[in-house]
């Protein structure tokens, strides 16, 4: 699928202050000119870092994504943020359904995919996790868990707006534990993600990118890049150290020019 995006995503969590966020931003966009043609680079930085990042990345080619949003536009909801809002500071993109905020918030597919609509309605992108928990795959329920977290989601999107959607497949089992899907686990896992995807059509399933997360590091990224239906990464741990998360951005890009030959 050579004609497919490539992303490089970096969601910083609930990390960094402001001056390490600063340095963070800045060690990025110092080294964005010499980022590989095709590869885009996006980060999440926490809320009250985000409209810094955004003035920051102006002219860089990085993009800024929030790390959540609410699924009403305003209103009576304290301590939270719209699409409106991310919109208006310059933010282009915005994770939702992480398996941190399904574990720690209760969120329900349900809610993910308002989240998901409300992020569209703006013109952002979502980037939408799923991935099974360590006892989902080892009860072989992986596929059916991650099949009915798509539909529950997703299923209630036109094609246009499905192809304006980015996929990030996170086992959960292999998040900040220092396990990792096998490269094959991944490509297993991704080639059911796009079988999925073609049930809507030939046009979603090659326009819809789908990154692996999942302690995705230097050291096993380009066997898991290098999969035909891995389309980069969204990355936790690695993407908080300029050095790392520049090397990732890198392989990407080797994995792509790679793809092509």
């Amino acid at each position: 699928m050579n004609h497919m995006r490539t992303i490089v995503a970096g969601n910083w969590k609930m990390n960094t202050d402001l001056a390490s966020a600063e340095a963070l931003v800045e060690g990025l966009v110092k080294e964005a000119a010499a980022f590989p043609e095709g590869v885009e680079v996006v980060i999440a930085p926490p809320f009250p870092f985000l409209e810094m990042a955004v003035k920051r990345c102006t002219g860089a080619r990085i993009i800024v994504a929030a790390q959540n949003c609410h699924h009403h536009e305003k209103g009576a909801y304290t301590g939270e943020v719209s699409a409106v809002m991310l919109k208006s500071i310059g933010v282009k993109a915005c994770i939702v359904g992480h398996s941190e905020r399904r574990q720690y918030s209760g969120e329900s597919d349900k809610l993910i995919g308002e989240k998901a609509a409300a992020l569209l309605a703006q013109g952002l992108t979502p980037i939408f996790c799923c991935g099974e928990q360590k006892e989902e795959r080892e009860g072989g329920h992986h596929f059916d868990v991650v099949t009915e977290q798509m539909k529950g989601a997703l299923g209630r999107f036109s094609n246009p707006e499905l192809e304006r959607i980015v996929i990030a497949y996170e086992p959960v089992w292999a998040i900040g534990t220092g396990l990792t899907a096998s490269k094959e686990q991944a490509q297993e896992m991704h080639a059911h993600i796009r079988a999925l995807l073609h049930t809507h059509g030939a046009s979603v399933a090659e326009r819809v990118p789908i990154l692996y997360g999942g302690s995705c590091n230097p050291g096993n990224a380009e066997g898991l890049f290098a999969q035909a239906d891995v389309n980069g990464g969204l990355i936790g741990g690695a993407s908080l150290v300029v050095e790392q998360f520049l090397e990732l951005v890198r392989i990407a890009g080797a994995a792509q020019v790679g793809s092509r030959q």
